[in-house]
């Protein structure tokens, strides 16, 4: 018996969330776990001035925000989140890259259970996220993606000027961009 093929917007619908999630899973958390390794933990913490955060705080920031989009916007747990508290975290706190990389992960884990049981032919259902209303499911998993990729990049560049060292993101052998996050070095 032949299987009938999804309906276009199906395909992109699930083609959409599968993209989010290995962004997130296979390319921004690896990012992000290379430059961990690279830094110490004073560099965690540290601030180009008052006004700027550290990646401590950036790396807080990127869990509450995925949490309160997806997992809560999305998957309807209850949203926890104090975003002052991201910004207001220092080295005083005594959080550890360690400790810090285990809140991402499971914040992202959460995400990805939400994203995968998530019915494709409700994207377009509208919720209420941090105070704004109408935000459609398809806007908050995009809003997601996006904040994530901004931060990532803020967190890389902290990381090379806080390490004066290529991070070696890619191999360029024979001009060719290869991706080398989640290899050894």
């Amino acid at each position: 018996m032949k299987t009938e093929p999804l309906p276009m917007d199906e395909q992109i619908a699930r083609a959409f969330i599968a993209h989010v999630r290995a962004l997130l899973a296979q390319d921004y958390l690896p990012r992000l776990e290379r430059c961990l390794v690279a830094l110490d933990e004073t560099d965690v913490w540290w601030r180009a001035n008052a006004e700027s955060n550290s990646i401590g705080n950036l790396l807080l920031h990127l869990a509450g925000n995925a949490r309160q989009w997806i997992v809560s916007g999305v998957g309807g747990a209850p949203d926890m989140r104090v975003r002052d508290s991201e910004f207001a975290a220092t080295d005083k706190d005594e959080l550890t890259k360690a400790e810090l990389l285990a809140r991402l992960r499971a914040t992202l884990k959460e995400v990805d259970q939400v994203l995968a049981r998530l019915d494709t032919a409700t994207l377009l259902d509208e919720r209420t996220i941090q105070n704004c209303t109408g935000v459609t499911i398809l806007e908050a998993v995009f809003h997601v993606v996006e904040h994530f990729s901004m931060h990532t990049g803020q967190i890389i560049l902290l990381t090379k000027l806080r390490t004066v060292r290529d991070l070696v993101l890619y191999d360029f052998t024979d001009s060719i961009p290869r991706k080398t996050w989640g290899k050894e070095q």
